[in-house]
This record gives structure tokens, C-alpha cells and sequence, in this order.
């Protein structure tokens, strides 16, 4: 046994100024729970499947109940993850226009089981539309699976990245490709004298929605920290002025408010964590009232090329939709 003060450095990270897990020796574990149901929220609603009989589209993530963690050890990383998964889907008969209802529940997706082997059930309300509860229970649960198979591949990529640290070999090789990509950084600096951060391809988007609510109502279904969570049926975390921050679906969606005009226009800085990494789009909001409604009209720039039909999806869907469901509850319970 070696002697005091004398021992394997691998042992004494606490003691480092730095903190270093050395040579990733000790254990270090991180919650994907939060991460996970935004992750899976985001891959699996707005999945559609199409034949000659109908098409189908899941609809809305009902239930997502578990946890997922990751954990590192001696350079190793160990996945858990457990859940519990319940999805709402709707379709349309092509030949009569009817229109049906069902879900999509996935009772155990563990690391115990191969997604192929996961059981993955489906159901239709009662009534006609058999033939979309067929193609949903064959198109659509391929493509359910497909979504889960790609949640589990950005769980061990993108999730984990920064948890394995590099050993001593490859760090020396890493400072020298991080020097080399320094100098040709800077090199680039010189000659074009670009603005900080990465330029990426972006366009502008506007929409407007009606809705059966006053200003007010409206207004305060986007500054209001309950029906924030009643409309996204997820955790928020909202601070309603100027230069506060914002978080939504499970931390999905974050930014800032930049102006906030009572009962008139939110001016927020808005990102997707998908987006790539400190971009931001600006989304403008204004509140028109009309003849025993409000319109909303949504101005957005800066948008990821590659987001643009997910950032329309996220509006039309989980924005809009949503919003005229809550304010149809609240007059029925009004």
C-alpha cells in the first residue's frame, strides 16, 4: 500500500484544484429524466403514416412516466432507462372523410428489452376506422419504433457528451488538434471579420390563429406559469419581464423575454434544444382583438432552415391547438 501523500493520483480527485476526474476513474452519474421526455416528446408527436385507405398522425404525448440516467466509470458508460410511454393518435378515412381516435402505448421500453422486442400496443375508440387502427398498428408502430431507436442513439451521443474524459494519451493528442483547429480559427477571424458565433442559413416565418378568448385571456396563457404548464401539460419555469428567462416542455424550448407590452405584444429570444448550440430565433407576438376574439399573429426570424417545418409543427400543434383546447375547458367549466 503505498504511503500517505504518496498514493495513485486516480484516487485523489478531491484534493485537485481542478477538480479532474483523473484518467475517468471515479463514478459520475447524470439525470437524463427531464432530458428524455423532451427528447421523446419531440421525436415521436407529429410521426404520420399514409396508404390508400387514411392517413394517421400521433397527435399528442399523453403520458411519459419514468427516468433515465447515465453513469461513467473508469472510462465505461452505463445506461438505465425505464418508461412508461402513452400516446394519442387520430386519423382520416380518405374514402369518407370520417375522422377517428385512438392510443398508442408503449408499457415497458427498458434497456432489458431490444426495441424490436418492445411491446408496443394500439388501440382505436369505438366505432368504425378499423383500417386506421390497421395502419397504425403497422406503418405507424414501424415508425414509432424507428423514433424510439433514434431517442436511445442521441441518449448515448448527444446526451453523454462531455461525461468520458480523456486518458493522458489522448488528451496529448487532443490539445494538438485543438491547437490546430485554434490557429485556423483565427486565421478565418482575420480575413473575414465575422460576428461571434457560427452563421447558419435561416428563415423568417409568420403566422396568425384566432381564438375564442379576449386579449387578457390570451395574454396571460403566454405570461402565466400555470396555464403555461395546463396548455404544454409539462413543467415550466417562467419569469414574465423584461430579461427573464423562460423554459417549456420539459426544457425543451428556452429563451428570454425581450419586451413585454400588456395585453399587446411579447417579444421573446426563442430556441429549440435541437437548435444548434447559443442560437436563437426572435419571435415576436401580437394580440389583436376582433369581433369577440383575439388574433395572434406570430413574426419569427432567424429560424434554422433545417427547423422549419418542426418550428411550424411546434406552433400549429403544441402551441395553437393546445391553447384553443384549455380555453374550451375553461368555458365548459366556466
Amino acid at each position: 500500500m503505498a504511503k500517505w501523500g504518496q498514493g495513485d493520483p486516480r484516487w485523489i480527485v478531491e484534493e485537485r484544484e481542478d477538480g479532474t476526474n483523473v484518467n475517468n476513474w471515479h463514478w459520475t452519474e447524470r439525470d437524463a429524466t427531464l432530458w428524455s421526455r423532451g427528447k421523446l416528446r419531440e421525436l415521436l408527436v407529429g410521426i404520420a403514416v399514409e396508404d390508400e385507405a387514411g392517413r394517421c398522425e400521433v397527435s399528442e404525448l399523453k403520458q411519459v412516466d419514468g427516468e433515465a440516467s447515465c453513469s461513467s466509470r473508469k472510462g465505461r458508460l452505463i445506461f438505465f432507462y425505464e418508461w412508461n410511454i402513452k400516446l394519442g393518435w387520430r386519423g382520416t378515412v380518405k374514402e369518407s372523410g370520417a375522422k377517428h381516435k385512438g392510443l398508442i402505448e408503449i408499457p415497458n421500453l427498458s434497456e432489458e428489452n431490444e426495441v424490436d422486442d418492445t411491446e408496443v400496443n394500439v388501440s382505436k375508440k369505438k366505432g368504425d376506422g378499423d383500417v386506421l387502427k390497421e395502419l397504425m398498428r403497422t406503418a405507424g408502430t414501424a415508425r414509432v419504433r424507428e423514433a424510439l431507436r433514434d431517442y436511445l442513439k442521441a441518449l448515448k451521443t448527444e446526451f453523454t457528451m462531455g461525461m468520458i474524459l480523456p486518458t493522458k494519451a489522448l488528451a496529448t493528442q487532443e490539445v494538438t488538434v485543438k491547437r490546430k483547429l485554434s490557429e485556423e480559427a483565427m486565421q478565418a477571424q482575420a480575413s473575414s471579420q465575422a460576428a461571434l458565433g457560427v452563421r447558419i442559413p435561416t428563415v423568417a416565418l409568420r403566422m396568425t390563429e384566432l381564438f375564442d378568448a379576449t386579449v387578457e385571456q390570451l395574454y396571460s396563457i403566454f405570461t402565466v406559469k400555470d396555464l403555461v404548464q395546463q396548455f404544454s401539460k409539462s413543467s415550466a419555469v417562467l419569469e414574465a419581464e423584461k430579461g427573464g428567462k423562460f423554459q417549456m416542455f420539459d426544457g425543451n424550448i428556452t429563451g428570454e423575454y425581450v419586451e413585454l407590452l400588456t395585453n399587446r405584444k411579447i417579444i421573446m429570444k426563442w430556441r429549440c434544444r435541437n437548435w444548434p448550440e447559443e442560437h436563437y430565433a426572435t419571435v415576436a407576438l401580437n394580440f389583436v382583438p376582433t369581433l369577440g376574439q383575439t388574433e395572434l399573429q406570430l413574426d419569427c426570424k432567424g429560424v434554422p432552415v433545417c427547423k422549419e417545418e418542426n418550428m411550424k409543427f411546434c406552433w400549429q400543434k403544441q402551441h395553437f391547438e393546445e391553447i384553443k383546447g384549455l380555453l374550451q375547458l375553461a368555458t365548459l367549466h366556466g
